[in-house]
């Protein structure tokens, strides 16, 4: 018997008791695992296939890439060179990949010797890190001992993770030497948060947001949020589609986790439905945001919305609205100015939540008319919040998202005697003054007639704000919020009993990659998907504060809050990148994500509905009867005065009376100007008979 047998042998005997099965060969180029009776899911079928969407363009360059690879000479360092005797000197003795096709069961052992690749373009990680100094650790990773949530269920079990991919979930799980364990005793294992509302390095209102794509990203993993989905906003008349290149080259060489794209119309012509069907097809992109406020610059009117409603369902992707009524605001703008109202008050009471309830209103009513499944984003007020809940309820498509502003804090800060700390709240739509918003909201968040959560988060330090200090309308408009959404929800949805961990699980993470089509690969726990996990803390408190939080911002509107959940670990593409407090992304690491559309969660029942509800015409007998004429300009002929001829045989609209007399329930008086008694001879004078006596009264005449 060889060595490797021996060795074999011996550890399938020590661990006779403790491993009753064995999953073998992980990796692409191994067999399919069996499923282990304690499980957590079972096996996903084509589980360890790639699942990424590749767009167009991309899939030219893999492939490409993967010919290259093909050839050893490029890729395996050669005998000799410095990197084959580091892989030499490498000790393998733990790293055991079993072979289970032998038919009389006998476990051989594998020595598997990792092989160096050509330099990569960038590094993602720092080279002191923990997790580069043993090559299996940075690819392989055990979260042992938590509780796994996700939207559906929860479970005590273990995750094992290879090559950014979840490969096993269960109890007494098997994996390679060399893995590293994170140990999430008294943890919750979620998945990771996508936040589906931001605006990085947003060019808005003559500057920039502060928080770019690196310093937005690294905030966000701090937190607990492990993809973000921003918005390519063109200028009225710009390309829809350099829009999304140009927000592409600023996201793809700084963000710290990955991140999807909404596109913003801004205008309309054919030119733009043509570019919206171009990023839907070759750019995965499923998501299209219209604007009703912020007239002369993003603003559209009905017309243009429902064309571009009509759109969106053509291509099969999902209409996204701001809703406020621009028009509203503009007038009420410039009342308040010619009143001396100058401060951030003034933001809140020129759009009122009447404002926002009548434009989401008007937004589903379009969006139905035309079949088109519609996304309220920053739904700040109950008034909206009602209109998305009864439409709803009345059949309509249609989600709606809060936000962690408006689940967190109110608008009574706008009436703070610091213009500073007043100005630093502003934001469109408003906060709400009422303080009951935010516990009104996370009601309708937790039972369903709202689904998911961002944050609008667009920060613009308070010199950026000042240029708003004698005009309320010249503020900057934008908060903070991606790396505390997790925390303040957790706060105010579980901490306060409105729901449980798997409903939290659903609005900060699974909702939204169902939304927008990018599930199971996002928003779960489960072989095959992305690992992209949470191992969140339930019990550990902060206080949060601009002193301490990690975004470039220097205000924090929830400053002083304290909250209970923290991210102790947070696992982004397989690698730890935050542990216990320390963030460890750097820039470049993150990838764009493509949603494709037709998403079924969006578009499953619209089909249906569409065969269901088509119009259709009644069968009847054709119309016979007389038709009036009209002249060439479609009006009846009438003379001159305006006023049409009477019919002198057909004066009366009542037969006479059985006696032959006028009916007397007829006028006697016709508009035409001739009258019924114009051929009678007028008598001069009347003869009365007195009724009593009989007799004539002589004389009496008038």
């Amino acid at each position: 018997m060889s060595s490797g047998s021996r060795r074999a042998s011996q550890f399938q005997q020590e661990k006779e008791e403790d491993v009753p099965q064995w999953i073998p060969g992980l990796g692409n180029d191994k067999p399919k695992p069996r499923t282990l009776g304690t499980s957590f899911f079972g096996y996903v079928p084509d589980a360890f296939c790639e699942k990424t969407p590749f767009l167009p363009s991309e899939k030219q360059a893999k492939e490409a890439g993967e010919e290259k690879v093909d050839q050893p000479e490029e890729e395996v360092a050669a005998p000799g060179s410095e990197h084959s005797d580091q892989a030499d000197s490498i000790d393998t003795s733990g790293q055991r990949d079993m072979d289970a096709s032998s038919d009389e069961g006998v476990v051989t052992e594998e020595v598997v010797v990792p092989r160096r690749v050509r330099a990569r373009d960038a590094e993602p990680w720092d080279a002191h890190t923990p997790d580069t100094v043993d090559g299996s650790a940075q690819n392989r990773l055990l979260i042992k001992g938590g509780r796994v949530v996700n939207d559906d269920m929860m479970q005590d079990a273990d995750v094992y993770i290879e090559d950014g991919i979840i490969k096993q979930v269960g109890l007494n799980l098997h994996t390679p030497g060399g893995t590293r364990v994170v140990e999430a005793k008294g943890h919750l294992v979620i998945p990771g948060g996508i936040d589906t509302h931001t605006h990085m390095q947003l060019p808005f209102m003559g500057t920039f947001a502060v928080d770019d794509f690196y310093t937005g990203t690294r905030a966000a993993l701090a937190g607990g949020t492990t993809m973000i989905m921003d918005f390519a906003l063109p200028q009225r008349g710009e390309s829809l589609v350099e829009a999304y290149h140009r927000w592409r080259t600023w996201a793809d060489a700084k963000v710290c986790c990955d991140y999807a794209l909404h596109v913003g119309v801004t205008w309309w012509s054919d030119k733009v439905g043509e570019e919206m069907q171009e990023l839907t097809e070759e750019n995965g992109i499923n998501s299209f945001k219209m604007f009703m406020a912020y007239k002369d610059t993003w603003q559209l009117g009905d017309e243009d919305l429902l064309k571009s409603f009509k759109r969106c369902k053509e291509i099969g992707a999902l209409a996204q609205v701001h809703a406020e009524n621009g028009d509203i605001i503009k007038e009420n703008s410039r009342k308040m100015l010619a009143l001396g109202i100058t401060g951030p008050e003034g933001h809140e009471m020129c759009r009122s939540e009447e404002v926002e309830a009548e434009a989401t209103n008007r937004a589903c009513v379009l969006a139905n008319q035309v079949g088109c499944p519609l996304y309220i984003v920053h739904v700040m007020s109950k008034s909206a919040a009602d209109v998305v809940s009864s439409k709803r309820k009345q059949g309509h498509i249609v989600f709606g998202e809060p936000i962690a502003a408006s689940l967190g804090t109110n608008g009574t800060h706008y009436w703070h005697k610091c213009w500073r700390h007043a100005a630093a709240h502003v934001m469109g739509p408003p906060l709400r003054p009422d303080p009951d918003t935010p516990r009104y909201l996370m009601d309708l968040l937790a039972n369903g007639d709202l689904q998911t959560t961002g944050t609008d988060n667009c920060t613009f330090s308070a010199s950026q704000k000042a240029l708003g200090k004698d005009d309320f309308t010249k503020i900057p408009n934008g908060v903070n919020g991606v790396e505390d959404r997790m925390s303040v929800i957790w706060e105010k949805g579980v901490v306060s009993g409105k729901m449980d961990p798997c409903r939290f699980v659903a609005v900060t993470s699974t909702n939204a990659a169902k939304v927008f089509n990018i599930y199971p690969k996002k928003g779960r726990i489960a072989v095959g998907s992305d690992a992209d996990i949470v191992v969140w803390n339930p019990h550990a408190t902060r206080v949060i504060s601009a002193k301490t939080h990690h975004q470039a911002v220097d205000f924090n509107i929830f400053e002083g809050m304290e909250v209970h959940g923290i991210a102790d670990y947070v696992i982004c593409h397989g690698r730890v990148v935050v542990e216990e407090g320390e963030v460890r992304a750097v820039s470049g690491m993150g990838k764009f994500v493509p949603t494709p559309s037709h998403c079924p969660h969006v578009y499953g029942r619209v089909q249906e509905r569409d065969r269901t509800n088509a119009p259709c015409k009644v069968e009847r007998a054709p119309y016979d009867g007389p038709v009036t004429q009209l002249n060439g300009q479609g009006r009846v002929p009438v003379q001159e005065s305006g006023i049409m001829a009477a019919n002198q045989e057909t004066f009366y609209t009542r037969g006479p009376t059985r006696s032959g007399g006028v009916n007397l329930h007829d006028s006697s008086f016709h508009v035409s100007g001739w009258q019924r008694d114009d051929d009678v001879r007028p008598r001069t004078s009347i003869r009365l008979v007195s009724p009593h006596s009989g007799t004539s009264l002589q004389g009496i005449f008038w």
